[in-house]
């Protein structure tokens, strides 16, 4: 039988927001996950990204809310701003039919003035980065001892980002908690000693990329001299007429370089990584999300923070030191049922090695490219190597 949001009992108002969004069928991991928060349990849950983590607590955390009443009751800790500000606005669209629940979110590199308003508005949901929580909590503008749900999303990036001091305390703090939800791509070692420590009766949850979880996306690569990379992705974007497109590089330089390129070249480009302030990075991201820029190029910080359901095609043009942030970045294209597209710009030998190694990994298969004169696309018929020929003495 096919699990529905209706069966999984949830409220008029909670049914009302997701029809108005758009959701039919919950995904796997929101179908598995939301009775057991609905029941209070401890949850570690391990999926790929664009499965619908947010929804999976996001909604059990609402309908446990009680509206009356002022104080903070649910917690959910991002590991960057990017994510919680996305984190903030999903939940946000859920609460179109509620009355009185507030969501404040909380991060670093803003002012804390704005901050402190928001939490004067009395909200019963805080998202938030680890470090500025804590600043919070320090300056007394923030109690802890009424949350009842904590839950830590893309754990395994917050603690691997050395706020695992910070989050066991935060966690210590919550006194009165019900349950504590662990969500994460990657189960390692650090959420594994998070778990250990503070859950009790865990319920485990990993979703496999199944394929219907999969973002249908097409992938593809072109080889090109170090010096022609800039001038063919640009040629690349311009020819096939992309939308919304999203491009990353591994460093903060390079992302800026390219962008000053691009904008020179007289696209409709804005990039954003950590050197840049976080006022003009929301300004980017805004306009990005409300379809007024063509190409946003950003660096893998901003890569899980951003959610737009229609990019329309993602480029790599550096291929990503990590086998994890190939998958985090492609996934932001493919979602809500559409079809996408992946694009890897290769310069030079390590790089084809690097993403040959991510493409054994993931088990993915990516189709070489020629990009002609014209603008046109061919495949490029790969040459298998040459046997090795006998030595005869």
């Amino acid at each position: 039988m096919e699990v529905t949001f209706e069966s999984l009992g949830l409220s008029g108002a909670m049914l009302k927001a997701l029809e108005k969004k758009g959701y039919g069928y919950p995904t796997t991991i929101q179908a598995e996950a939301i009775p057991h928060f609905m029941q209070w349990k401890d949850v570690i849950a391990k999926a790929p990204t664009g499965t619908g983590k947010t929804f999976a607590f996001g909604i059990p955390m609402i309908e446990h809310i009680d509206a009356e009443c002022s104080d903070v009751q649910g917690l959910v800790l991002a590991p960057t701003r990017e994510l919680a500000i996305q984190i903030g606005d999903e939940l946000r669209g859920l609460l179109t039919y509620y009355n009185g629940i507030r969501v404040a979110v909380l991060y670093g590199g803003a002012g804390i003035g704005g901050q402190i308003k928001q939490l004067e508005r009395k909200p019963q949901i805080v998202v938030a980065t680890p470090g500025r929580l804590m600043d919070h909590y320090n300056r007394h503008t923030i109690r802890l001892d009424k949350i009842q749900t904590v839950v830590l999303d893309e754990a395994d990036r917050m603690l691997d980002m050395g706020f695992f001091k910070d989050v066991t305390k935060i966690i210590e703090k919550v006194k009165n908690r019900k349950n504590l939800g662990l969500f994460s791509a990657t189960i390692s070692q650090e959420v594994m000693t998070v778990s250990w420590m503070y859950q009790r009766d865990e319920v485990e949850i990993t979703v496999e990329p199944k394929q219907e979880d999969r973002p249908d996306i097409d992938q593809y690569c072109m080889t090109v001299t170090p010096l022609e990379k800039a001038e063919r992705t640009l040629k690349l974007i311009r020819s096939q007429g992309y939308e919304r497109v999203m491009i990353f590089c591994n460093t903060k330089h390079m992302c800026q370089r390219l962008c000053d390129d691009f904008k020179r070249a007289g696209l409709d480009c804005d990039c954003i990584h950590g050197d840049i302030r976080q006022s003009q990075r929301e300004k980017a991201m805004q306009r990005y999300r409300d379809g007024k820029l063509q190409v946003l190029i950003a660096t893998d910080v901003a890569s899980r923070g951003i959610d737009v359901d229609d990019v329309d095609c993602v480029i790599n043009y550096d291929i990503p030191e990590e086998n994890e942030y190939y998958v985090h970045r492609i996934g932001r294209t493919g979602r809500a049922k559409r079809k996408g597209v992946a694009w890897s710009i290769i310069g030079n030998f390590p790089e084809k090695a690097k993403l040959d190694e991510i493409c054994k990994f993931c088990n993915f298969t990516v189709q070489p490219m020629l990009l002609g004169e014209d603008g046109q696309l061919t495949a490029e018929v790969v040459k298998a190597p040459a046997p090795p020929r006998k030595r005869y003495r």
